[in-house]
């Protein structure tokens, strides 16, 4: 958004010599600008990060390997100054203003944390499982980037939120219980990404939800959690697209929230069509919702966002695949169903040809 600020200040100064503006709005423009400036990582930020990544896993992996030949005592003061060394130095560098070093410092330090938790529980035997250390790992973490009020270790701590999510839910061979901790993990993490500014931990923590419902659905009642995902979901794409000051003072994503409301009622009504698969009459239905949702979602928020128009285009796609596959043999037979299948088609092409010029005479300004 560095560039988007940019312009929008040349465009001030035109406005001022033009007269269309005084100086003092003029100047609270550009105080208004520059307070909501997106901060973006530039290609070099997330090649330094990427550089910290592999070096603090270089380490570990190197304290690891002489594990056993290092005294116990060093070992935990090897771990502990790493740990310092990633957190203080980034601090450093940041005051610095060296931001993508510090920031890459940061995951560095939270690396070697995670690391840490992993080799101490070896080394003294600790009870627990992969997925206890990876809660423990994001905690840690989120706690890390409230402190320093980090978007990169917030969307690292949002990232093994998920991570634990799925180690724990999906543990089929065993009846774990269902993780409803991950709620009162990501409300933390959500509010800890207003405070840090990050739009990406924000955007990942939606998609977990998604999840974690999907995981409900698996774990409890398929036919009701899907459903009901599929129109809360339904739900929340409307009031984005009719309400989208109100929502995005919430969501604060760029008015992204359209495209996670669509992503969950598509994989509500997978979900449910792949329960009920073997019953024609409600399996017509779902997917008649199915490809009406993925129009609608087309004609209303299609033109505000090329992203929702490609989901919403697959969705279509994989729905019509899906039908094909499950309803094969109870139709007509082949034939009748290339025929329907035909007509669909070319239905779709009709209204998304008519989508696509609507979208291509909409006013330069409107954003797609």
């Amino acid at each position: 958004m560095a560039t988007y600020s940019a312009r929008v200040k040349k465009d001030i100064a035109r406005w001022v010599e033009q007269g269309l503006i005084g100086v003092a709005t003029a100047d609270a423009l550009s105080r208004d600008v520059e307070a909501n400036e997106r901060r973006s990582l530039s290609f070099g930020s997330i090649l330094a990060i990427l550089a910290a990544i592999l070096f603090g896993a270089a380490i570990l992996l190197v304290v690891a390997a002489n594990w056993e030949g290092i005294p116990r005592l060093v070992r935990v003061g090897l771990l502990f100054a790493l740990i310092l060394a990633g957190y203080v130095g980034g601090a450093f560098l940041k005051l610095r203003q060296h931001e993508a070093f510090g920031e890459a410092l940061w995951l560095v330090g939270a690396a070697a944390f995670g690391g840490s938790i992993a080799l101490i529980g070896q080394m003294y035997h600790l009870a627990g499982d992969e997925a206890q250390a990876v809660l423990t790992w994001c905690l840690g973490t989120g706690l890390a980037a409230a402190a320093l009020r980090s978007g990169p270790l917030t969307v690292a701590a949002a990232g093994l939120a998920a991570a634990w999510l799925f180690l724990t839910g999906f543990e089929i061979w065993r009846d774990s219980p269902i993780p409803h901790l991950f709620l009162a993990i990501a409300a933390a993490l959500w509010l800890i990404s207003y405070w840090t500014r990050s739009r990406a931990a924000r955007h990942l923590i939606l998609l977990s939800l998604i999840g974690y419902v999907a995981l409900l659905a698996v774990r409890q009642d398929m036919v009701p959690v899907t459903a009901a995902l599929a129109a809360v979901s339904a739900v929340l794409f409307a009031l984005a697209v009719w309400l989208p000051v109100s929502t995005e003072s919430v969501a604060r994503i760029d008015g992204r929230l359209p495209v996670h409301g669509l992503i969950g009622f598509l994989v509500g009504m997978a979900m449910l069509q792949a329960e009920i698969a073997d019953d024609l009459g409600p399996l017509v239905l779902a997917a008649a919702v199915t490809f009406a949702g993925a129009v609608a979602a087309l004609v209303l928020g299609g033109r505000e966002s090329r992203g929702l128009r490609w989901i919403a285009y697959l969705g279509f796609a994989l729905e019509l695949c899906f039908v094909y596959a499950a309803m094969l043999g109870t139709m007509l037979g082949t034939a009748g169903f290339l025929l329907a299948a035909g007509v669909i088609l070319a239905l779709l092409a009709l209204v998304i040809i008519r989508v696509e010029r609507r979208m291509n005479a909409a006013p330069q300004g409107v954003a797609v």
